[in-house]
């Protein structure tokens, strides 16, 4: 499967969503546009192609998850959040336009995600309703983990409290996006449903363990912010509390899990499984 033609698909919808002019579009532009990876797009995509679903009909849960991803961003890189300056090898937003437009710009991102959805012609008024509070749910569950990661930087925590912090912050997110393609697609039944809930879960936590591993091993060029950003902030993370070596085997092991829970699945999930090993490899 080649996966660039998800990536092509989806940034053209993202364009065609974002041609208001303006500054707050164009910061907007700036933050969405540029250098995504755009892999929670393609989750949605890929569970909705699994089950023989037009992708027409996730165009709109594609583009608002990916809206909601860039406003989180946006936030996130603030002073008064992460404070990052580098956000995929280019100025943050709030580095390029100011803290002010930066924050609007989130907010414009954040209300447009919901606008797109509500207004996609395509899909029924009970299906809206059921990928709103999908998508509702996960923004919230997003944002209570990024309290609960400010909330414990300098602090000692246990791998319980970490896994939760990582499950609501990176995790809910990449679920909604795999609920998103599963709620358009009539052909998953509530055993897939229940099968997909668990996958998401498990590459969730296991993109983020990675994602501190990769804090600890990338240059700051292919990671594409400053290296060893964790550690700077003083904030716990899998390798602090488990070490390099034991965080290495815990998000392998968990891809792995995720990879054969999808064998479980009612049709062939060969592209999600080539997905997941994808995304193991950092090719997105």
């Amino acid at each position: 499967m080649d996966f660039n033609i998800y990536i092509t698909r989806i940034n053209t919808k993202l364009d065609q969503h974002l041609s208001a002019q303006g500054s707050l579009a164009k910061a907007m532009r700036y933050s969405t546009l540029t250098n995504g990876k755009r892999f929670r797009p393609i989750l949605a995509y890929s569970v909705a192609n699994i089950f023989g679903t037009n992708l027409n009909l996730i165009d709109s849960s594609s583009c608002a998850v990916e809206f909601i991803h860039a406003y989180s961003l946006i936030h996130d890189d603030l002073p008064a959040m992460d404070d990052d300056d580098i956000r995929h090898n280019q100025p943050a937003c709030h580095k390029r336009f100011g803290e002010a437009q930066a924050i609007l710009a989130g907010d414009g991102l954040q209300t447009l995600a919901f606008g797109v959805l509500v207004n996609d012609d395509l899909i029924s008024a009970d299906i809206k309703i059921e990928l709103l509070k999908s998508l509702t749910h996960a923004s919230f569950e997003m944002a209570e983990g990024q309290a609960i990661d400010l909330s414990i930087i300098a602090k000692q925590v246990d791998i319980a409290k970490l896994e939760s912090m990582h499950r609501k912050k990176t995790g809910a997110l990449l679920s909604c996006a795999v609920n998103l393609g599963a709620i358009v697609s009539k052909a998953c039944n509530s055993k897939d449903r229940f099968i997909l809930n668990t996958f998401s879960k498990d590459i969730g936590l296991a993109y983020q363990i990675q994602d501190d591993v990769l804090d600890i091993e990338t240059p700051d060029a292919l990671l594409g912010k400053k290296q060893y950003s964790d550690e700077c902030k003083n904030k716990p993370t899998y390798p602090s509390l488990l070490g390099l070596d034991k965080s290495k085997i815990t998000y392998k092991d968990l891809y792995k899990k995720a990879s054969d829970e999808l064998g479980l699945l009612s049709v062939d999930a060969t592209e999600l499984q080539q997905l997941t090993a994808n995304l193991k490899a950092r090719l997105f």
